[in-house]
């Protein structure tokens, strides 16, 4: 990565905590249309299919604990780790009523857990452009803390979705959420805005080159019409 990219995504992570943390990360979410409040719904819904009972599930960006909180319903235990205190102190009061979970302050590059700990692990809804982060460094990471028959779960938007995801930016925009939408630079599943947020996706043949690195059976499949996932066994 040169300088001036990384420069960018230092940014752009910087960006996350200073506009969209805590209860603005919950508004983002409040103000959803429609259809893409059923692309939610379908992400969490798939990861519901792939818990066991038993199971210990991490999930690396948990934000104000929206998918925990339906976990929790069927995992063991759920623990949440983030990188933005205001989200971790949103997610304590917003999960207060529910046991079954942990969170803490930590970096998905260098996860504070030994080898082999959890049955599932999740970065979803787009995190893995969204850490603005190597990709290959979260999976390996990830890999790494998920035990041996243990699964990575990792989720883009579909392309096909683009015209729903860019609806819901604009009126995170309007909502003063994130800055007025660059339609000039705008465009093939890249959303920047004039503040300096930039959106990006992987697509199918972005993963597939990222996950032919690591020597690990893995599948990409749809969800909802809306949805890339991305499923690893280790």
């Amino acid at each position: 990565m040169d300088s001036k990219s990384q420069r960018r995504d230092n940014s752009e992570k910087e960006y996350y905590s200073r506009r969209l943390s805590g209860g603005r990360l919950k508004q983002v979410y409040d103000i959803a249309p429609p259809r893409v409040r059923q692309y939610l719904l379908a992400e969490i819904d798939e990861i519901l299919k792939q818990i066991k009972t038993g199971d210990k599930v991490l999930e690396l960006g948990c934000g104000y604990g929206r998918v925990m909180a339906a976990l929790a319903e069927k995992a063991a235990s759920v623990t949440g780790i983030d990188s933005s205190i205001e989200n971790l102190k949103f997610a304590s009061k917003f999960l207060s009523p529910r046991e079954k979970f942990r969170l803490l302050a930590m970096n998905a590059l260098f996860l504070g857990f030994a080898d082999n700990i959890f049955d599932l692990t999740l970065a979803i809804q787009n995190s893995i452009s969204a850490f603005k982060i190597p990709p290959e460094k979260l999976i390996a990471e990830s890999l790494r803390v998920t035990k041996p028959g243990g699964k990575i779960l990792l989720s883009t938007y579909c392309e096909k979705f683009w015209e729903e995801r860019l609806e819901w930016f604009v009126l995170q925009s309007k909502a003063g959420l994130v800055g007025e939408i660059d339609w000039e630079k705008t465009g093939q599943g890249v959303i920047v805005c004039k503040d300096g947020f930039r959106a990006t996706t992987l697509s199918e043949r972005q993963f597939n080159l990222l996950l032919k690195q690591f020597d690990i059976r893995y599948r990409l499949y749809e969800v909802d019409g809306s949805s890339l996932f991305c499923e690893l066994t280790k």
